[in-house]
């Protein structure tokens, strides 16, 4: 199981590069360290789990962020609706994205990041994902909302991306009247 021990900071170099495909079908360590990205998010949102390990909430996980560069990424969450959003995948793609865009209201927040970054991360508001998953599975997603940013943050990840090279330098806090707001 992955704690924050494991957890690289974000001045660490595996974080600015591009992770490297995951070769399918996985090996057994491959898929373990996937079930491991899982396990890490989901416990990290059970409270007494939480406590106990010392776990920061997420609700996205990308391998680079636990020293691994490789394309992996695990995601669980409830979007707006309260349905489930729960997808470990390999080497996950975004296939198309909407011409509209959204930002989260809160501003967003890393794992690797331990201090606060204030301002909007301008993001697509619809995309289609596609990726492996740990049966050998190739899934398509078609995510909107707070599952939509998500995906984005953590693919990013995979591409040695921050969620704050998106935000206006000039100034963090403006954003389009037309982009689509986003409660967490």
């Amino acid at each position: 199981m992955f704690t924050m021990n494991d957890f690289v900071k974000e001045d660490n170099p595996v974080l600015r590069k591009v992770a490297e495909e995951v070769i399918l079908p996985p090996s057994q360590e491959d898929k373990q360290i996937l079930n491991d990205l899982m396990d890490y998010v989901r416990n990290s949102q059970n409270s007494e789990i939480a406590t106990q390990y010392g776990l920061r909430a997420g609700i996205g996980l990308a391998a680079p962020q636990v020293n691994i560069s490789k394309r992996m990424i695990a995601v669980h969450l409830k979007n707006e609706k309260g349905d489930l959003v729960s997808h470990a995948l390999f080497n996950p793609k975004l296939v198309s994205h909407s011409l509209e865009m959204s930002y989260l209201t809160a501003g967003e927040g890393c794992l690797s990041v331990n201090r606060t970054v204030s301002g909007y991360v301008p993001r697509y508001a619809r995309i289609k994902v596609s990726g492996t998953n740990l049966e050998g599975e190739v899934v398509k997603l078609r995510l909107k909302g707070i599952a939509a940013i998500c995906f984005q943050h953590e693919i990013d990840h995979l591409n040695g991306i921050m969620f704050y090279d998106h935000i206006n330098a000039e100034d963090p806090f403006d954003i389009p009247e037309d982009y689509i707001p986003i409660e967490r």
